[in-house]
């Protein structure tokens, strides 16, 4: 109790006050009240603050109502609708070349000629030798006609001597040669027919020294000089490359497996190429095709759009890439992608309890991250994020087509205006 008295003592002498007078008690309760006010302020401040430390700020848009095309984009080269690769098949030096560059040419027009000195030796070698075959089918018919003749003889004096002469060793002899003459006869018009085909073949390579155009078109490349020697030992040379009609052309390009589901005939698409990066051109879907291809681990399928180049200002070769509308939406209930891929970070600050100032004084309220939503295996459902209260609120919905910006909405508690959450700013200071 002395303690006691003496503490008091002491804050009375601080104060100026005697110790347990009136003045005293008055001036400990003045205190006492400014110290509550000082409090209430203080929460009530913070209650009211929308941006006091550790709130969490929220990037909204809102959905809207409009049209969404979906698209495919891949990449290609184009190509003449119809190529043809041009090439000789025998070999020889190239006389003379007829036809050059982006020449237009016709069907049947000669673009190179081969020297045929050769094969015209041996066509004189192969007349030859068939005029030898055929000198001995005109023996072989005279052998026949001697040994028919001999053998009727025979057969004659048979009959007149009763069958005494001659005898039947002699008869038989001459029966087989008459049928021996018979097998030269028919060996000789073997040898002929063999003869005229070898003489038709070296007619024919004679022939094809002249290389003539399969089609009516463009000359894309020449690939010999005058002079080259042409070798055509396992397989024909390319000597020139036609394109049949250039006002006609195709877009040959490779879409992802996972664009492949989409992508049928007749769907209309767009393509630049860097030649012209202000101009768009247009195609059609003519052919999907089943084959794959695997390049780098990707799997790709190729598909055939048609072009028109009346202007030809396209031009085979030229990598384009084509924009494929797969399909189109109007008024729809869009919502942007980065609101699908939100979710609400995971805060919540605990309340700090140093003392009797901390006990007194709460701390920010806490922020309970409302629990994530079950993922439905089914990937058409997903949930979005709106502000209610200031507080996000998931909300599932129905997802439909996409174009890579924005989403089609089908189904779900969304409505044209409402903010739904893309992304969070921060918190506040």
């Amino acid at each position: 109790m002395s303690a006691k008295s003496h503490t008091e003592s002491d804050i009375a002498k601080t104060l100026g006050v005697a110790p347990g007078s009136g003045r005293g008690r008055r001036l400990r309760r003045v205190l006492l009240l400014i110290l509550l006010i000082v409090i209430v302020v203080v929460v009530l401040a913070m209650r009211k603050k929308p941006n006091g430390a550790g709130v969490v700020q929220y990037k909204t848009e809102e959905a809207q109502r409009g049209n969404l095309v979906v698209l495919v984009t891949a990449t290609g080269n184009l190509e003449p609708t119809n190529q043809v690769e041009v090439g000789s098949e025998i070999s020889g030096i190239v006389k003379a070349v007829e036809a050059d560059y982006n020449d237009k040419v016709t069907v049947g027009q000669v673009l190179a000629r081969i020297d045929t000195s050769k094969y015209e030796a041996q066509e004189t070698q192969l007349k030859a030798a068939l005029e030898a075959a055929q000198a001995r089918v005109l023996q072989a018919k005279a052998t026949l006609h001697e040994t028919q003749t001999k053998l009727a003889q025979l057969q004659r004096v048979r009959e007149l001597s009763g069958g005494k002469v001659p005898s039947q060793t002699e008869f038989d002899a001459a029966q087989a040669a008459f049928e021996r003459a018979k097998a030269d006869e028919a060996s000789a018009a073997a040898s002929v027919a063999q003869a005229q085909a070898t003489l038709k073949a070296t007619q024919t390579d004679i022939a094809k020294a002249e290389i003539h155009s399969p089609i009516n078109g463009v000359v894309l490349t020449r690939k010999v000089e005058p002079g080259q020697t042409v070798a055509a030992a396992f397989q024909a040379p390319v000597l020139f490359t036609l394109a049949e009609d250039l006002t006609q052309m195709e877009l040959h390009v490779d879409v992802d497996e996972a664009d492949i589901g989409q992508v049928k005939e007749g769907q209309e698409a767009q393509f630049t190429v860097a030649a012209y990066l202000d101009r768009t051109f247009q195609a059609k879907i003519v052919q999907t095709r089943f084959g794959s291809q695997t390049v780098d681990g990707v799997v790709t399928y190729e598909t055939v759009l048609k072009v028109d180049n009346t202007d030809l200002a396209l031009r085979p070769g030229m990598t384009a890439t084509a924009d494929i509308t797969v399909k189109k939406v109007e008024n729809a209930l869009l919502v942007p992608n980065a609101a699908l891929r939100f979710s609400p970070p995971a805060q919540q600050q605990k309340r700090a309890s140093r003392g009797l100032v901390g006990m007194m004084l709460p701390g920010p309220p806490r922020f309970n991250t409302p629990q994530q939503p079950v993922v439905d295996t089914n990937k058409r459902q997903q949930t979005l994020w709106v502000l209610q209260d200031g507080q996000p609120k998931a909300v599932p919905v129905t997802i439909g087509a996409t174009d890579g910006v924005k989403t089609e909405i089908v189904s779900g508690d969304i409505q044209p205006g409402m903010q739904v959450i893309t992304d969070t700013m921060g918190t506040g200071r």
